[in-house]
Formats: C-alpha cells, structure tokens, sequence
C-alpha cells in the first residue's frame, strides 16, 4: 500500500492513517511525498517521527499548476511501474491528491480518497482545490467521507453507496495528538501570544482567491480591531507566499500589537488555536480543528466546502468585507452569550479515531476482495 502526501495538511491528515495501516501485520504501507510544499512539509513528518520511503522532490522557486502537476505524475508514474502496489491513499484536494488518484487509475490499481466529498460547487472557489477533489471522486474506490454532508454529496454524485464510509476527519486524531503533547514557545513573539492576558486573536489567511483587494479587506479589518480593542494581541503567522506577506505587511506590519511571524510548525500553530479567544480564517484545516478546542471561527470567505462547522454554530462565513468582519468579531468580543454559544457548539468533524477506522475498513475491504 502506498500513502501519498506533498503539503503540510496533507501531512498532518495522513499521519495518523500511516501509523494505523502501519500497526497493522496485514499491511506494508510506503510512504511516498512529492515534496509539492517542503519545509512545511519536512516539519510536519518530523513531528510525527515519519521518514519517506520516496520523495520525488517536485518544489521549484514560483512553481505554476501545470509544472507540479507533470512533475508529479512523472514521478508517481515511475515510481508504481517500479513498485507496485494493491492501493494508493492520498487525502483531501491537493494537486499532489488529485495526481495521485490519476497515476493509480492509469496504473489500475485502486485509490482511496481519505476526506472525500467536500464541496462548494463553485468550480474556482476554492481554486484549485474544489476541482482536485471533484476529480478526484470519479478515480476513486475508497471514499472516506469525514461526515454525513460529504456522503451525501458522493451519493448525488452517483458514488455507489458501497464505496463511501463516513470515518470522521483524520485532521481531529492529529491535531488532539499534538494537543495532548508539552509545550513551550521558544520564539519571543510565539512566546508572547501564548503568555498574553488579554485577548488573542489568531489570524491566518492566504487563499488565492483572497489574494489582493481581498487580503488587504482582511488586514484592514483586523487593524481596526485592535484599534478598537486596547487589550488584545493579534498573531498572524504569514504564508510564504510574497504577494500575501506584501499586503499583510503593508497594513498590519508597523502596529505594535500585531505579531507577524514567520509560518508557526504544526505543534505551535496548534497550542496557538488552544490560546487563542478568536480565530479569524480562510483556511479549511482550521474551520475542522478550532472546534476542537471550542475557539470561534470567524471564515474569511464567500463559500466553504465545511458547512458542518457553519450548521453546527462553530463557524460563521463572513467573507472578506472590512466592515462584516470587524462588525462579527466586536460582537464576539463584546457579548459573552453570543461568544459561549459558538464556543459550546459540538464538533461535526470527528472523534480522534478516524484513522483506525480507515485501517478497519481496508482490511476487511482487501480481504474480501481476495
């Protein structure tokens, strides 16, 4: 069995797969990155004390779509013509994903979806990733659906009902994991957030959709709230992407309260949700994990493929408007009822066991099949 991954969230979602498969006697699991991110990558495998068994290195300085893509395919082609394997696992809806479940297909061996069926059906929002899973779906044998919205919209896809199983979202094991490890920041700024007594709102934003007029909506919006609220810290660990940090640093970066870091590793990105009061996001993996800790989540964007979280009153979608979010957040900050109400809503993403689940799943799948 071969578990593809080639980003930090891809990492971190399948982390918990590949040690559940590799427990396992029945199973000879390979692990196999394309390196599409790589420090962020590299420091996610470290946390998780996983070594690659291939790394096809794709990353290159302002890589394009097109060129991860090919890059990635000639590899993962290679390396299944080399070795074979019974399945290919990739998760979610990356490029490295997407590519994955086209290799296995061209090579007829099966693929298993882990986080299958996330939409918005907006083909460009987000970009690319709504169109990698939505191709991905069709490829797919497994499809493990973290919950019942994702299954359903398999079904109405026309995925045979026997091929989607509802596990839970792998992303819960591995963030409670890491949760449940010691911590201590070494960074001063990191240090300074988690050790802050007034309020902490954590920032992360960095969707191409939301690149330009979009981002700077957002840093306007989070500038005036710390204009308006004298006791709370902003911690915005910015994306490595220039055209991202230029915006972000433009606006937010001479305010004395506004701590712009370099991107935090998994480990403290995770004690950072714990700490933080408020979460203001356009990232998917967020919206799943800060319920986890019952933090709001205020979704910097228009659409979300995790309406689960928005249904269940964990997470509001206020979109990138400079007014609605710092309207939203002042009545968070400001009215506890409507603030223990989003902090109390149950997570719809999962339990911490998805991963075994998934184990069990192919095991008894695989051995019937032979």
């Amino acid at each position: 069995m071969a578990a593809v991954c080639g980003t930090r969230p891809d990492a971190i979602k399948m982390a918990p797969v590949v040690h559940a498969l590799r427990q396992c006697e029945a199973f000879e699991t390979r692990l196999i990155v394309t390196g599409q991110h790589r420090e962020m990558l590299d420091q996610v495998l470290r946390l998780f004390g996983l070594t690659p068994d291939a790394d096809l290195n794709i990353m290159t300085a302002q890589q394009t779509l097109t060129e991860i893509t090919v890059r990635a395919l000639e590899g993962l082609d290679r390396l299944l013509r080399e070795s074979p394997v019974d399945v290919v696992l990739a998760q979610g809806d990356t490029t490295t994903t997407f590519v994955a479940a086209l290799a296995a297909f061209y090579h007829r061996i099966p693929f298993g979806h882990v986080e299958a069926g996330l939409r918005t059906y907006d083909k460009y929002q987000p970009f690319p990733e709504e169109m990698n899973r939505r191709l991905t779906a069709p490829i797919a044998s497994f499809h493990f659906a973290p919950t019942q919205t994702a299954r359903q919209n398999l079904l109405q896809e026309h995925i045979p009902a026997e091929q989607i199983w509802v596990t839970g979202n792998t992303g819960i094991d591995a963030v409670l994991w890491v949760a449940s490890q010691p911590y201590e920041p070494t960074d001063p700024a990191l240090r300074r957030a988690l050790h802050h007594t007034g309020r902490l709102i954590l920032l992360t934003a960095h969707r191409r959709e939301n690149w330009g007029e979009p981002m700077a909506h957002i840093a306007r919006a989070a500038r005036a709230l710390l204009e308006r609220f004298e006791d709370a810290l902003l911690l915005l660990p910015m994306h490595r992407n220039p055209r991202v940090r230029e915006t972000l640093t433009a606006i937010l970066g001479d305010h004395p309260r506004a701590l712009l870091t370099e991107p935090l590793d998994y480990a403290p990105f995770v004690h950072a949700m714990r700490h933080a009061d408020l979460i203001l996001t356009d990232s998917g993996g967020v919206q799943e994990e800060a319920p986890a800790f019952g933090k709001p989540i205020l979704v910097l964007r228009e659409t979300t493929e995790r309406p689960e979280g928005v249904a269940a009153g964990a997470a509001k979608l206020v979109g990138v408007d400079t007014e609605r979010i710092v309207a939203e957040a002042t009545r968070l900050l400001t009215d506890p009822d409507a603030y223990a109400q989003m902090a109390r809503a149950v997570n719809p993403y999962g339990d911490g066991h998805a991963a075994e689940r998934i184990r069990d799943i192919l095991l008894q799948e695989i051995s019937h099949s032979k």
